[in-house]
């Protein structure tokens, strides 16, 4: 069964630019995309990715908003989050602990950095 990865961002920009990065990674995935936090929530419901880049602040539904709606499912539990944010707050480091956040990620983000973090979490 092939990896399926989920990039969530509101900016077209951020999108292409992770998925240019993810096409580095030697290993066969499908790639999903989402512009917003409804269309990234039907999609794990779906799909029911392996990883989720998630941004923080996006139109309609935020980053947290589909946490919310996603981390109470058994069936979800084991998806991996790589959330991404412009500010790097600590007040925001310190919410995204309450929802078992694997990776923090604050924009701009180094591209050899996140092709490492991801093969991490897929091993």
């Amino acid at each position: 069964m092939k990896t399926k990865i989920l990039i969530v961002d509101d900016e077209a920009p951020i999108r292409m630019l992770l998925e240019q990065t993810l096409e580095e990674i030697e290993e066969e995935f499908e790639l999903y995309r989402a512009k917003d936090g409804e269309e990234a929530l039907k999609i794990i419901l779906q799909e029911k990715p392996n990883i989720v880049f998630l941004d923080v602040m996006m139109p309609g539904l935020t980053g947290y908003e589909v946490l919310d709606k996603i981390r109470d499912k058994a069936e979800l539990k084991d998806i991996k989050i790589i959330l991404l944010t412009a500010k790097g707050s600590t007040e925001e480091i310190k919410m995204s602990n309450r929802y078992n956040i694997h990776l923090y990620i604050t924009k701009p983000f180094d591209p050899d950095f996140i092709v490492e973090k991801t093969l991490e979490l897929l091993q």
